[in-house]
């Protein structure tokens, strides 16, 4: 079998398009068809179902799919062994949330940029559920979680930190200063929302839901932020996400805290092996985060 022949095999089975495949490695749409028969008629199967202008994989599409990821990294690990001055190198496509990707996350894309020009990082911006869903597609190879739950199915996770929420408000909110504030009083205070999906967006509204909450979406952090602090409501955030308004008084937390505790984590494909580049990314992102303050 011809490396060739497996990307293209591996990135059609992926999008499960060869149109999107096509377009993704550069090729005319008849080359990916061409290459996609070649290999069929190598292994003496069809790999891919045509149901009118869709495609699945054949059950032996999906036996083969995992032995073509691997050939792959194996490739591209040899190919980075031996070239050059043996510097990692090589692909990454990681996906994260906004939370982690602007907090969390900077001092790691610094230090890869300046260190490691060769590995190619590419932030793939999802939620929860559409990162484990492209992990397990293979779409990317690492993802940034930030979740109540610390086993996934079909995934391999590690634990970086806890990650504290904190209830904030404006400084002239009604609800500042006061204590032993309650569900029934946060949810009754005008609350300003990410977008619907996000972890801990979500648990809050579940955690007040018997007090009928409502939720003004204003979609990003930064956006929730500054609505809060012009006292428009209250909002759930990452405590490293309003660190700095908490330190200058643009934003004050209320005394309220969450029954539920999220846990930031990266996760990769269970029985993926990693490339050199990509295990060296994540024993850096285990340092990194556990030594930020």
């Amino acid at each position: 079998m011809e490396l060739r022949l497996l990307v293209t095999f591996e990135k059609v089975a992926t999008v499960l398009s060869f149109t999107r495949a096509a377009s993704e490695l550069r090729y005319a749409q008849s080359s990916v068809t061409g290459q996609i028969r070649s290999l069929e008629s190598t292994l003496g199967t069809e790999l891919f179902e045509r149901l009118g202008s869709r495609i699945r994989l054949t059950e032996a599409g999906e036996r083969l799919l995992p032995y073509a990821r691997q050939i792959i990294a194996l490739a591209e690990e040899a190919r980075a062994a031996v070239a050059g001055d043996g510097e990692p190198a090589g692909p990454i496509a990681v996906g994260t949330m906004e939370s982690l990707t602007s907090y969390r996350l900077p001092p790691l894309l610094e230090l890869f940029h300046h260190r490691y020009p060769g590995v190619r990082l590419a932030l793939r911006p999802t939620l929860g559920d559409a990162t484990r869903q492209a992990l397990r597609a293979g779409t990317y190879d690492l993802g940034f979680l930030m979740e109540r739950e610390t086993e996934h199915e079909g995934l391999e996770s590690e634990v970086l930190t806890e990650e504290p929420l904190v209830l904030v408000a404006g400084p002239r909110h009604p609800l500042t200063g006061r204590t032993g504030l309650t569900a029934g009083d946060v949810a009754g205070s005008g609350l300003v929302g990410t977008e619907p999906g996000c972890a801990y967006r979500d648990l809050f509204e579940a955690e007040l839901k018997p007090y009928g909450p409502v939720f003004t979406e204003y979609g990003t952090i930064e956006a929730s932020k500054r609505g809060v602090a012009a006292g428009l409501g209250i909002a759930l955030l990452p405590r490293i996400a309003v660190r700095e308004e908490l330190a200058s008084g643009a934003l004050v937390a209320l005394d309220w805290e969450p029954s539920f505790r999220l846990f930031t984590q990266i996760a990769w494909r269970r029985g993926k092996r990693l490339p050199e580049h990509v295990r060296l990314f994540v024993e850096q992102a285990r340092r990194l985060v556990q030594e930020s303050p």
